[in-house]
């Protein structure tokens, strides 16, 4: 240690062991000069304390301001306190209180300190810097800020030189232009990109919709986000929930893709209505939203089930229109036909009509007889719904029907009925014809069970696919061809809480 002073003296009562040092204070020592107006040296400790306008510069790139400093020349550790300013290249650290360990050339602090790059301001209650790689570890009420984020953390490592922060534990990024949040508990981004990495019980909360999945990717400025695994996104507008694998979210288009185990939760009149298929995609303004559906689709609902190979729903209208070889279970009622078309009440939530376009055909099993099937066909078919249970039925064009009468009481096979009309009419009740009404000219005959023709027990293109219906919504992941189920999670069915509250967007730094 080299030093020099404008006066130095001795005082053993008073500074006993040291030397006193007054007026432009000078010490060197290994590539570190201090400044300050005076100080004490203790030469048998090598240690220097300085006083007054204390200033440390290490090379050409660190410059450190205090109060006071302590500087252990053996060691090389030194601690300064009072208005702490430190100075590189990339970044300014204020203080109260800063350690500076020049062996491992790292800073450290435990009583709070703020630090402004570029790009950011860091504030933390203990922290430290590592001046080769330009790192900064801080830990305990972390909180990044820049004029579009605002960062909160317990634990995370930034990097001046980059603007790259690794978020260990509960962290909240907030977008302050728009309110957009993001939630993790390990995860990476970019301060300078706005493109984000997360890892761990990731949540991303935009403005109409919630992204969750084991990994997500985030690029703020491209509208763009992708998830992995165990994928949640609930659309808190339209109330819907949707599930998959992997998805795809463009935020600037209003339109997300959902493929691997995609699955559409609704509500539908209180009760959820679950839809599956090989590849989900939702686009459009909350208003005019489009839901489709493609390839091995299948419906459940408490009271409704479907399949077909693709699906196209509308929310604003509520129609949903089912393409190639569709069929609806209602009830006791198999309904088929090229396509089919279901109309909900935008407003109550509730099923309101049916049309079935093209080979119309609904079907139900005789209530007693496992062989014997009512049976109605026609060139098209509508339906209007009550209580979301199927009321009336009119098929148009080319109606035929079979039906099997049974006495009410003893529930014995009276009569087959064999109609062919232009249009009829039929009247439902749980599922079972109550009326039939023949609106034109009908050419029909009612036969004694025994005289029914063996070979008209069945209307030309009856087919019967109780096989292929989802009993259960598990159900909805069979697979056709071998009739296994896959291994999905028991939880991944359960009905979400699609109504988000507000306020839970002012997340806490806590795991959820």
């Amino acid at each position: 240690m080299i030093y020099e002073a404008e006066i130095q003296e001795a005082d053993e009562k008073k500074y006993p062991g040291a030397t006193l040092l007054i007026g432009k204070v000078k010490m060197t020592h290994e590539g570190a000069v201090l400044t300050c107006k005076q100080a004490l040296y203790y030469k048998e400790r090598n240690f220097f304390r300085a006083i007054g306008n204390v200033i440390v510069k290490q090379g050409d790139t660190i410059t450190q301001t205090s109060d006071y400093a302590d500087y252990d020349a053996n060691s090389k550790q030194a601690l300064s306190w009072g208005n702490v300013v430190l100075k590189d290249p990339t970044m300014t650290l204020t203080t109260d209180t800063l350690n500076f360990d020049r062996l491992n050339q790292k800073l450290y602090y435990k009583s709070y300190a703020t630090i402004k790059d570029d790009t950011n301001t860091l504030n933390s209650k203990n922290g430290n810097y590592y001046l080769e790689n330009k790192k900064f570890t801080a830990t305990t009420k972390v909180i990044v800020i820049n004029p579009e984020n605002k960062i909160n953390s317990n634990h995370l490592d930034y990097y001046t030189n980059s603007g790259l922060a690794y978020l260990y534990g509960p962290s909240t990024i907030t977008n302050t232009q728009n309110q957009n949040k993001i939630y993790c508990e390990r995860g990476f981004y970019n301060t300078k990109t706005d493109i984000s990495h997360f890892v761990k019980n990731a949540k991303l909360y935009l403005k109409e919709r919630t992204v969750e999945g084991d990994s997500l990717y985030y690029d703020k400025k491209n509208g763009f986000a992708s998830a992995t695994n165990n994928i949640q996104v609930i659309d808190t507008v339209q109330n819907l929930v949707t599930r998959g694998n992997y998805a795809e979210i463009f935020e600037f288009k209003d339109s997300l893709f959902v493929v691997k185990r995609a699955l559409a939760i609704s509500i539908v009149d209180k009760d959820s209505m679950f839809v599956h298929g090989d590849t989900l995609l939702i686009t459009g303004k909350p208003e005019k939203r489009i839901l489709r559906t493609f390839h091995n689709v299948k419906i459940f609902k408490s009271d409704l089930q479907g399949k077909c190979d693709s699906i196209h729903t509308n929310q604003e209208t509520g129609l949903t229109r089912m393409f190639k070889n569709p069929v609806l279970w209602s009830e006791k009622n198999q309904i088929t036909g090229d396509t089919i078309h279901l109309l909900s009440n935008v407003e109550t939530e509730k099923l309101d009509s049916l049309k079935v376009l093209n080979n119309a055909f609904i079907v139900s099993k005789d209530s007693i007889s496992e062989k014997d099937f009512n049976q109605i066909k026609g060139r098209n078919m509508f339906g209007k719904f009550e209580k979301n249970k199927l009321r009336t039925l009119l098929v148009k064009g080319n109606a035929e029907s079979i039906y099997y009468n049974r006495n009410e009481e003893t529930n014995e096979l009276e009569t087959i009925t064999k109609e062919i009309s232009s249009n009829i009419e039929f009247i439902l009740n749980n599922g079972e014809i109550e009326t039939i009404k023949y609106l034109k000219k009908s050419d029909g005959k009612t036969y004694p069970p025994s005289m029914f023709p063996e070979n008209d027990r069945k209307l030309n293109g009856f087919i019967w696919r109780e096989d292929e219906q989802p009993k259960t919504k598990e159900d909805i992941f069979i697979n056709d061809s071998n009739q296994k189920k896959d291994n999905t999670p028991k939880n991944y069915l359960k009905k979400s809480p699609i109504i988000i509250d507000e306020k839970k967007k002012n997340l806490p730094l806590k795991k959820e």
